[in-house]
């Protein structure tokens, strides 16, 4: 997972910008590398923008990150989740946002990274004063199935058994082949099933949603140059990517279209043109409302 590291980490520059840029981070969290590379997508994002009818790529990026946003707030305000693993974090602001928004309640908010990134994000963290005792940013590698560094070994050293916990990947996925997200999977929905209620959400982009549209080809060819290698599409329907979750051992699942939630979050762009999906599964039943 070194290597994928390495190779992903100019889209964590530019989302962290974009997440900046419109008011979800802090400035503490951008980089130079993310500013150059917004600098010199705004042509094309702009185009996009005044055309109408196609989102940006800076829209995709906000839709997904904003809907998560809102699936994880309402799982901790009906007492679902009490504890959040968000696994390769990167520069996701979401950790500090959380922590610092939900301290009064006890969440305790992990980030896991490998560990130059984990080590790079916390020492920026603390600099900015935007850790608190509740905000652990950790190393993690999503790849090892136990030991050191596994999910398994941090849930075990760092989380409460007796609360509902969430994990969280955004932007993670499509940079490993099914194979690999299917073993994902797997550890997560096992890791999960030992808490009282377990949620897990991410994004996915779907290989029969992509595939006949001129945006969402120009932004896999982009996700790939900034990578520097393969940008996968795993499932070619939404039933695929949740037959695949349940196989993996979660009891729910479901892939939402950022336009379900147009009447709670700011949703950019028109919806019928978003190919990113949402993906919400559990472990265990939805509490009832």
């Amino acid at each position: 997972m070194q290597n994928e590291s390495a190779r992903i980490s100019p889209t964590a520059d530019y989302t962290s910008y974009v997440w900046f840029k419109n008011g979800l981070s802090d400035a503490a969290l951008t980089t130079p590398l993310g500013r150059a590379l917004h600098l010199a997508l705004r042509p094309m994002n702009l185009l996009y923008e005044h055309r109408g009818g196609h989102p940006s790529l800076d829209m995709m990026l906000l839709a997904r990150h904003r809907v998560i946003d809102h699936l994880l707030e309402q799982a901790i305000a009906s007492g679902e989740v009490g504890q959040v693993i968000e696994v390769a974090a990167g520069f996701s602001p979401r950790g500090f946002r959380f922590a610092r928004r939900h301290r009064q309640a006890g969440l305790r908010y992990i980030e896991g990274d490998l560990p130059a990134q984990a080590d790079r994000k916390r020492a920026l963290l603390d600099s900015a004063g935007l850790r608190g005792d509740n905000h652990l940013v950790l190393t993690l590698d999503a790849l090892r199935e136990s030991g050191p560094d596994s999910l398994a070994e941090v849930a075990r050293e760092h989380l409460d058994p007796s609360l509902g916990t969430a994990i969280i990947t955004e932007g993670l996925l499509g940079y490993f082949d099914r194979e690999a997200v299917a073993g994902m999977w797997r550890r997560f929905a096992v890791c999960l099933a030992g808490f009282p209620h377990g949620l897990y959400l991410s994004d996915l982009n779907l290989a029969g949603e992509v595939g006949g549209m001129r945006t969402a080809r120009i932004f896999r060819l982009l996700l790939e140059a900034f990578a520097r290698g393969k940008v996968h599409l795993h499932f070619p329907e939404a039933a695929d990517a949740t037959a695949a979750l349940r196989e993996a051992g979660f009891t729910e699942a479901a892939l939402h279209r950022p336009g379900e939630f147009a009447g709670s979050v700011d949703v950019p762009g028109p919806d019928r043109r978003h190919v990113v999906r949402l993906i919400e599964a559990r472990t265990d039943a939805k509490p009832q409302q």
